[in-house]
């Protein structure tokens, strides 16, 4: 583009566009896509689907090296979103991110006219942490002490249902909180503070850090025993770097699906490691992972595991959540397909059914613990809308896609 001839490759947009009330997808709405360095211009218009999708829109960014080593040059370009829909306050979208050979996902939450106070300002995304500035980690012990009374409330570790963010440092009261989807908040964090570009190992364990982390906030009530009414902030200070409204990429977001119930362990420590790292890049932190060092390690074949070990250590290990909170009913265990029958069956073809009454795209099923070809064919147009991959198998990730998603349009959650 005039704009920008350095950008020479190109990356994926999809904007899924819903309710901010129900989470219902909204049909018919109009996108407009400009490069930011050309807001005068048009560059791209789409419209969503019945599932409140537009269609996968090639948008040119910079070569994909630029976001495999350290360097001076921003590796994404930038893009501003205009979301109009009839009935809705147009919402506006600053700083999409799109990196290349990469499919990036922008949500957009409408609110309905009439239902509240327009937003004043758009929804603004800030540079990405390996490209912009931004406080580095204060240092804490990966394990918090138990020994003071009712520092710990959990007997267990749980994946909870919501994480309620604080949007600035602990103490500015000033700063909103926002109540977050676990997963969701995962999958904002990691695509905050690492490219969707590096290898799958490097994404993996950067998500396991992140996950460890967060439930070590949880379990051990970090903020909450200190009279505050959050489970995490979004300063790069004291936490992660949470960017509301920030589009996610589609392949940190299935790494998040799959393993989302996982984190990271000590012998003999109860508690989940605060696994802290830095950029290694604008700051050092030895004895912490480095993010620009686990890219590299991905490139040279580590695994996940291998690369968390050569950072924190030969005793990490990662180990699975006891309970997750806020689901209708509990992954079986094993996979469903052509052929399942029983209970399990049943729940997951109730639960689809019900998504399907709001996704039209999606077939109708009948609950009869019968997986059939109609079941089949129903979970695969699931996948495709949810960004699994479409094998008509109900796996883990398909498992709780399907009860995240029914909980978001039932508000079930509120109920449990």
């Amino acid at each position: 583009m005039a704009a920008n001839p350095e950008n020479t490759s190109r990356g994926l947009l999809q904007v899924n566009t819903v309710n901010i009330q129900n989470n219902f997808p909204i049909q018919n709405a109009r996108v407009s896509i400009r490069y930011r360095e050309d807001p005068g211009r048009i560059i791209e218009q789409v419209e969503t689907n019945s599932s409140g999708q537009t269609a996968q829109v090639s948008l040119p960014a910079p070569p994909a090296a630029l976001s495999l080593e350290p360097g001076t040059a921003r590796p994404y370009a930038e893009y501003d979103i205009l979301v109009e829909a009839p009935g809705f306050v147009p919402l506006e979208i600053d700083g999409t991110e799109i990196l290349a050979d990469s499919t990036a996902i922008q949500p957009a939450a409408l609110t309905p006219i009439g239902a509240g106070e327009p937003a004043e300002d758009p929804v603004v995304i800030p540079e990405h942490t390996l490209y912009g500035s931004y406080p580095p980690k204060i240092a804490e012990p990966e394990i918090k002490p138990v020994n003071e009374s009712g520092e710990i409330v959990l007997s267990r570790v749980v994946v909870p249902q919501t994480i309620v963010v604080h949007d600035g440092v602990p103490t500015d009261g000033s700063a909103p909180n926002y109540y977050v989807p676990y997963r969701d908040y995962i999958k904002n964090v990691a695509c905050s503070e690492i490219y969707s570009t590096w290898p799958q190992a490097s994404i993996t364990a950067n998500v396991l850090a992140i996950m460890s982390f967060t439930l070590n906030r949880v379990y051990t009530e970090w903020y909450r025993n200190q009279g505050y009414d959050f489970t995490i902030t979004s300063s790069t200070a004291f936490d992660h770097k949470w960017i509301y409204g920030r589009n996610l990429f589609e392949s940190i977001s299935r790494v998040v699906d799959e393993i989302f119930d996982s984190y990271l362990s000590r012998p003999d420590v109860r508690q989940p490691i605060l696994t802290q790292y830095c950029d290694g890049r604008q700051v050092s932190c030895p004895g912490w992972m480095t993010q620009w060092g686990s890219c590299s390690l991905g490139e040279e074949g580590y695994s996940p595991i291998e690369i968390i070990r050569y950072f924190y250590g030969d005793t990490m290990y990662v180990n699975t959540a006891e309970q997750i909170s806020g689901i209708p009913a509990s992954w079986p265990g094993y996979e469903l397909t052509v052929g399942s029958r029983g209970d399990k069956v049943r729940q997951m073809q109730e639960q689809l059914d019900a998504i399907a009454s709001v996704y039209s795209a999606i077939p109708r099923v009948t609950p009869d613990g019968i997986y059939g070809r109609q079941t089949e064919e129903a979970v695969r147009e699931f996948q495709s809308i949810f960004g699994l991959p479409q094998s008509g198998i109900v796996d883990f990730a398909t498992w709780y896609k399907i009860s995240h998603i029914y909980v978001g349009i039932t508000r079930i959650a509120e109920l449990v």
